[in-house]
């Protein structure tokens, strides 16, 4: 069945950085689009970025452009968020989500928060 784990979430200060990563498995990883999406507190869902299959598009947000870049390693089924400048509105749950055949699948989600 489809996996997905995120990882390396956790206590950053604002203007600092961290990187998430979603490990998958259940699926043919390298055939499929991957997406961040992210839920701050008390807020719906937000769509924070996707990557193409082969890693050759990536598209951001505008809250996140600039700041955030998407990767993904097919040979290690991870992607990855590198994300740097970070700011106290990025907190969030932030959550890998994969679409295949009409469905979502969802990763139990990393929390990430901004905060001096």
């Amino acid at each position: 069945q489809v996996q997905l784990v995120e990882s390396g979430g956790g206590l950053a200060q604002p203007g600092g950085s961290l990187r998430l990563s979603c490990a998958a498995s259940g699926f043919t990883f390298s055939s499929y689009a991957m997406n961040w999406v992210r839920q701050a507190p008390g807020k719906g869902l937000e769509w924070v970025s996707g990557i193409y299959s082969d890693g050759s598009e990536t598209y951001y947000a505008d809250s996140v452009k600039g700041r955030f870049t998407i990767s993904r390693d097919n040979a290690q089924n991870t992607v990855y968020l590198q994300m740097t400048s970070l700011k106290p509105e990025d907190t969030a749950v932030y959550y890998c989500n994969m679409e295949r055949a009409g469905r979502d699948y969802w990763g139990q989600g990393t929390q990430v928060t901004v905060s001096s």
